[in-house]
């Protein structure tokens, strides 16, 4: 058989015989169907469990693969680890600074970490200075654990405000971190900041301090009603901003207590107590006592307290010491210490008096001094309180008063021994902030408790008088949370104990505190969403923290991650101070997480959640982005105004408008508010339903579609904040300004206004201006117009919504403008313009009536462009039921003529009326009136009024004719109500009188006054120089002394060659004018101009070629113009011969005074004078100190010294009045010389000092400086020569030129000899040569 059949046969063999079902089991074709249904659901499921078991076979398999991956991964690592700390490697900073702002006071503390090998050592630098912790022990920590480096800062100050970096150096390289520390003070003038800190009100225990003592207070001295401040500096460590050590004072071992005589501090490194009045009661040994770590540090000096200056001199000094004894309810006894007296007289006796609390005033207890040292004061009223203090008393007078003693309340011993009973005040209270709307107080409780059932507490808004009750029942902690208070506002609080005998007296006030929220961090930010994406970075925006901490949110940071990753890394250092952020080096196609941090001044807050993971990729649609930031203003009932921003990605063109979607809160059914786009960022809302909640999203449009819905808004409810006020319009009462005006009804104390003028910022603009006071703002406008048109909208930060808006219109401008025209130009009407009548004896009244008056109106009368007032000669007056104002002149001269004027202040309203009166009828008229009265009365009087002539000496006469007089008729000049006797006496029988001011010039301006008087009656001319009187008087000697002048003629002097034109008379006051080649000369070091009473000089100093020329002397009457030439060209002239003028004009070593001196020298009595100059000349020349003329003697008191031939010296040891007067120093030698003049002035101690000015000699001798002589040895006198005066030229017209001398030896010099006597009558002369300038 073949294989095949052998091997079927045994397949047979081996196989089972078929399975016969049993009849038992045989089913109906029903049963079959369902068995078959069942089994193939059952194999479906099978199915599924067989795939769920392979894919968790190939996961298993997976996990299994990938711990073992990793446990290769780890242990390659290791050993790669191993290999890289082999591997040398310079520093690099995994973890950089971070820059931090802190409240002063606080600590800081910076860190990072750096790797390298070998492992880098690390510094630190402040403002690229080294930071060294010895330089400031306590202040600066350095620290380095575990590869973290840290610098800490105890107690930052403003001053540590810096740049930190940290520099860390191996041998392969160096890395540089560097952060900013900005430290802040907190409002209140450098006052402690509160961050949320409890206050510290329990000693500290001793032990927990370490404190050295540095620099210690010296032995000290202090002066009655002086201040003085002892001052020990120190070292603490810990340094703790709230927790200060214990010090204590102590005066001769007596703990002082801080009052109103004694302040005290400890902080900042130092301790310190300051005596603000110090008192004799104030001397003695002072004590430090400071507890540390290790015990007490203690350091002691003595304070030494002198007497004041007595008010008399002499008189004792003041008692001390004061204390009452024996209080009863109508007297008590006053005992005080004696003060110590040296020089003084024996004491005689003391005053003691009295003030009741609460007054300022004192009145004296005992009519007659009392010998010993108490006294019974009596008649005391019960219940009242009151201090005493005591004056010692001595021959020579009264000391100053004693220190006022404790407050003594006059009460008998049964209300004594009640108030015994009562608790002592509560010690110091402090006020820390708690809610928006509460204040959270604390106190130390009284020493002496006695039985104690609680405590009163009461506020005081700050600057208001009245205080309210926090509570009305005693309340039996000593801390409590006083309620409803104004947000935003400060107060101050007092506490006062209680039990059965009565109330304690009041604690000392808090310092003022804020209404508002304690600080803290900020909650998290949230609504982290996605802005714009390009595939690299992404820009994300998110919303503001629900709670802010009670401070403004300041900065952000911003964390990211990947989505599959659980390590979150920082994308900024610098702090983010915006909403938005753009994060960069991203990787395309990677899903980020991201979570944000709000900081504030309490620091930095917990972090958001984190957002959805946002993935990576490019936006490239062509519609634009969301717009986010959606906020709201002016929620009111059934409004409110929805602001947003751009969207940061626009799509395929811009942006043109958007869409404005509202629901109800928890609705999805969305309404859109606008039917066509809105192309600005606001919408107002109206129609909504007072109490119900809304939000909003917005849809940007550009031309391509309407791009991305917004982040949905946050519910808001249209409801008005309580006590909601609107912005209000006006014109300010006072300026005429017309502004916009916003009260807050809810303010914090960071809050800022911020104004819009179509919800754009103003800001600093030039068109308003924004002032805010309290909880109210004003923008005022600068120059209102059209341009201004527009809706004013304004917001108040860090409050829940506060805002308001106003819609400025033309027609509310106009009206506005015209309101601010009439406040700003306010006119008083007037019925009758100014106006004058001429009454009997002469008299002219001027007058005017308004239409109303105010009682408070003022006014003044104006003539000639000079104020009048009431006085003699004229009476002015006013009628306010009438409206007449008016002004009455006694006697109108001619001098009375020109414009009067009347202006007038009532309030804020002005006017004013003018009247020109000149001419001949009314002048005539008035002397008719005044005649016909004055014959008719027979009296003395004027027939003419004062007027002035000008003598052919320029002596200026004042003039006057008299009439109806007789022998014994008298005649008075008066200059300013000052009499004037003249040399010769008034002839009154002449029929004219007349007063010589000889050498007229301003001193002589002022009001002269004539008065005729005799028994039958009186009469008075006055006459006033001054303004355009003045200057008449001044061109009338003009025209007569230019008629007088004579030529110009030259005089050789020591400083170079002096141009004279002599006159009848020359004041400064006159109009004259030096030229030199037809150029004006302005008095100069090289040209200076001056004169004496009988000629005008100009002095050339040191000329040249460029001196040269045709010079000339105009002098003006305001009519005429008199002019003098002279010509100083020469003839064929060239330098050397220097224009023909002696040698000694130009000699260049000549004795002079190089610099130093001063023209005038002011200087206090008792005080050393030193007058320095340095002098030059070749040879050596000889230097002479004159006083008035006189030459002065070296001795004990004026020391005359000439050093190394180059510094003369005058010293004047302890100056008096008697050393005032004219100094001079002449230097001359062989070639010449220079007088140099200085006035000095002394003055006693407290008279005004004098107003510097160039005073005359004492002496009135004239002395004139001669042409100096070429002589081998100068003289010795100082004196020189006196110039003639010269005689009137003769011979020349005015008009000719004065003739040039010819250089030959016979000419003679153009000054008059002194045989010829000069015409005009003598005067005072000063010295030729010309003060310094």
């Amino acid at each position: 058989q073949s294989a095949q059949q052998v091997q079927t046969q045994a397949t047979e063999a081996m196989a089972e015989p078929a399975y016969t079902v049993p009849a038992s089991r045989q089913r109906t074709a029903a049963e079959t169907e369902e068995y078959q249904r069942v089994s193939s659901n059952v194999g479906k499921g099978l199915a599924v469990i067989q795939e769920e078991l392979h894919r968790m076979r190939i996961a298993t398999k997976a996990q299994v693969e990938s711990i073992a991956i990793q446990k290769e991964v780890k242990d390659m690592m290791k050993k790669r680890v191993d290999l890289l700390e082999e591997i040398p490697k310079m520093p690099d900073f995994l973890v950089a600074l971070r820059p931090h702002t802190v409240w002063e006071k606080t600590p800081v503390k910076l860190f990072c970490t750096v790797e390298g090998n070998p492992r880098p050592i690390v510094k630190w630098y402040k403002g690229g200075v080294p930071v060294d912790p010895l330089s400031a022990p306590g202040k600066y920590k350095i620290e380095s654990k575990y590869g973290v480096h840290s610098l800490i800062i105890s107690r930052c100050v403003v001053s540590d405000t810096a740049e930190y970096s940290a520099v860390a150096t191996n041998q392969h390289g160096t890395a540089t971190s560097k952060a900013m520390v900005t430290v802040k003070r907190p409002s209140g003038a450098g006052e402690s900041c509160q961050l949320g800190l409890v206050p510290h009100l329990t000693e500290i225990h001793p032990s927990k301090l370490e404190v050295t003592l540095l620099e210690r207070f010296p032995v000290s001295f202090g002066v009655e009603g002086s201040s003085i401040s002892l001052t020990c500096s120190m070292v603490v460590v810990p340094d703790l901003p709230n927790v200060p050590p214990l010090a204590q004072w102590y005066r001769d071992d007596t703990l002082l207590k801080p009052s109103n005589l004694v302040e005290m501090s400890v902080g900042g490194g130092a301790a310190s107590l300051t005596l603000p009045q110090l008192a004799k009661d104030d001397e003695g040994l002072y004590t430090l006592r400071i507890f540390t770590k290790d015990g007490t540090a203690e350091h002691s000096a003595y304070l030494f307290v002198s007497d004041a200056p007595a008010a008399v001199k002499g008189a004792p000094g003041a008692p001390m010491s004061v204390k009452a004894y024996d209080v009863n309810s109508d007297y008590v006894l006053v005992a005080w210490k004696p003060p110590n007296t040296v020089n003084e007289a024996p004491i005689t006796g003391y005053f003691v008096d009295r003030s009741v609390t609460g007054t300022d005033s004192w009145v004296q207890c005992n009519p007659a001094p009392v010998k010993v040292c108490k006294f019974p004061v009596s008649g005391l009223g019960v219940g009242h309180s009151y201090y005493f203090r005591v004056r010692a008393v001595n021959s020579a007078g009264i000391s100053r008063p004693s220190r006022k003693s404790s407050k003594v309340t006059a009460i008998d011993a049964a209300e004594s021994q009640r108030l015994q009973g009562v608790p002592s005040a509560p010690g110091k209270i402090v006020a820390t902030r708690n809610t928006k709307s509460s204040v959270f107080v604390q106190w130390e409780a009284p020493q002496h408790l006695k039985n104690l059932l609680g405590y009163y507490i009461d506020g005081r808004v700050v600057g208001a008088k009245e205080w309210f009750p926090c509570n009305h029942k005693p309340f039996r902690h000593n801390r409590f949370v006083v309620h409803g208070l104004i947000p935003g506002e400060s107060y101050v609080f007092r506490v006062q104990a209680v039990n059965i005998f009565g109330l304690s007296e009041e604690s000392q006030e808090s310092s003022p505190i804020a209404v508002e929220p304690a600080l803290a961090t900020p909650s998290a930010p949230y609504g982290i969403t996605m802005l714009s994406c390009d595939g690299s970075s992404m820009t994300l925006a998110w919303k503001k923290p629900k709670h802010s901490g009670g401070s403004k949110v300041n900065a952000y940071y911003i964390d990211k991650r990947d989505a599959d990753t659980l390590v979150w890394k920082e994308v900024n250092l610098a702090a983010v101070t915006e909403r938005i952020c753009t994060v960069d080096n991203l990787t395309e196609g990677t899903f980020y997480e991201f979570r944000i941090q709000a900081a504030n001044l309490a620091g930095v807050g917990l972090p958001s959640a984190p957002s959805m993971p946002l993935k990576c990729e490019a936006w490239t649609m062509e519609e634009p982005g969301p717009a986010y930031d959606l906020g709201f203003r002016e929620v009111r009932g059934q409004s409110l105004v929805l602001l947003w921003k751009a969207p940061v990605y626009t799509g395929a063109s811009a942006v043109t408008g958007y869409f404005v979607d509202m629901a109800k809160k928890g609705s999805s059914e969305f309404v859109t508010l606008n039917g066509d786009p809105v192309s600005h960022r606001y919408l107002q809302v109206t129609g909504l339903e007072e109490g119900s909640s809304y939000v909003f999203r917005v849809r940007a449009v550009n031309s391509e579609g309407v791009g991305k819905t917004s982040e949905l808004s946050e519910p808001v409810c249209a409801k008005a904040l309580p006590g909601t006020t609107e912005i209000v319009a006006g014109v300010d009462e006072e300026t005429g300004d017309v502004f916009l005006s916003f009260e807050a009804c809810e303010i914090c104390e960071t809050s800022k206004f911020e104004w819009s003028k179509n919800y754009k910022p103003i800001g600093d603009c030039p068109r308003a201006t924004i002032t805010a006071k309290g909880r109210t703002s004003r923008l005022t406008f600068t120059n209102p117009d059209k341009d201004d048109l527009g809706r004013y909208s304004v917001v108040v930060t860090d409050t829940d919504g506060v805002s308001s808006s106003y819609t400025l219109t033309e027609d509310a401008l106009n009206t506005m403008l015209e309101l601010s025209y009439a406040i700003r130009h306010p006119v008083v009407p007037l019925k009758h313009n100014l106006n004058y009548e001429i009454l009997e004896k002469g008299h002219v009244r001027f007058w005017l009536q308004a239409v109303k008056l105010s009682p408070s109106v003022s006014y003044r009368f104006i003539v000639n462009d000079k104020a009048v007032t009431s006085g003699e000669g004229q009476k002015i007056s006013h009628d306010v039921a009438s409206g007449v104002i008016q002004m009455t002149v006694d006697h109108f001269t001619r001098a009375n003529e020109g414009t009067y004027t009347v202006q007038i202040n009532d309030g804020k309203a002005k006017t004013q009326s003018s009247l020109v009166l000149v001419g001949d009828a009314a002048f005539r008229q008035t002397q008719n009136e005044r005649f016909s009265h004055l014959v008719s009365t027979a009296g003395p009087h004027f027939s003419e009024y004062l007027d002035f002539t000008v003598t052919e000496d320029c002596t200026v006469m004042l003039t006057c004719k008299v009439a109806n007089v007789k022998k014994d008729t008298a005649f008075h000049w008066y200059k300013e109500d000052d009499e004037i006797v003249p040399e010769t006496a008034p002839n009154v029988m002449s029929g004219s009188c007349a007063l010589p001011l000889p050498l007229f010039s301003r001193k002589d301006q002022g009001v002269y006054k004539a008065v005729l008087s005799d028994d039958k009656g009186k009469d008075t001319s006055v006459f006033d120089i001054s303004g355009k009187v003045f200057d008449d008087i001044i061109n009338a000697i003009a025209r007569n002394a230019g008629a007088s002048a004579s030529e110009l003629v030259m005089q050789c002097t020591p400083e170079g060659i002096r141009l004279q034109c002599y006159m009848n008379y020359y004041t400064e006051e006159m109009k004259t004018v030096w030229k030199h080649k037809e150029s004006k000369i302005a008095s100069s070091e090289k040209m200076r101009i001056g004169g004496t009473a009988e000629m005008a000089w100009m002095q050339i100093c040191d000329p040249s070629d460029k001196e040269k020329g045709h010079y000339a002397i105009e002098i003006s009457d305001g009519v005429t113009t008199h002019t003098r030439t002279f010509d100083l060209s020469g003839q064929g002239m060239t330098l050397p011969p220097r224009l023909n003028i002696p040698d000694v004009c130009f000699a260049p070593d000549r004795g002079r005074v190089v610099g130093g001196l001063p023209d005038v020298v002011t200087i206090m009595e008792e005080k050393s004078l030193s007058l320095t100059c340095t002098v030059w000349g070749e040879p050596t020349p000889e230097v002479t100190w004159f006083k008035n003329e006189q030459e002065v003697a070296s001795n004990e008191h004026t020391r005359v010294t000439f050093d190394g031939g180059k510094f003369a010296s005058l010293v004047i040891n302890k100056v008096t009045t008697d050393d005032s007067g004219k100094y001079s120093i002449n230097v001359r030698n062989k070639y010449g010389g220079e007088f140099v003049e200085i006035t000095v002035s002394v003055y006693r101690h407290g008279e005004p000092i004098p107003e510097p000015k160039l005073g005359q000699p004492r002496t009135a001798a004239a002395a004139a400086a001669a042409a100096p002589q070429a002589q081998p040895v100068p003289p010795k006198s100082p004196a020189p020569a006196k110039t003639p005066t010269p005689s009137k030229p003769q011979t020349p017209a005015q008009s000719a030129k004065s003739p040039t001398p010819a250089p030959s030896p016979g000419t003679k010099s153009p000054t008059p000899p002194r045989s010829v006597k000069s015409p005009t009558p003598p005067r005072f002369m000063k010295s030729p040569t010309p003060p310094r300038k």
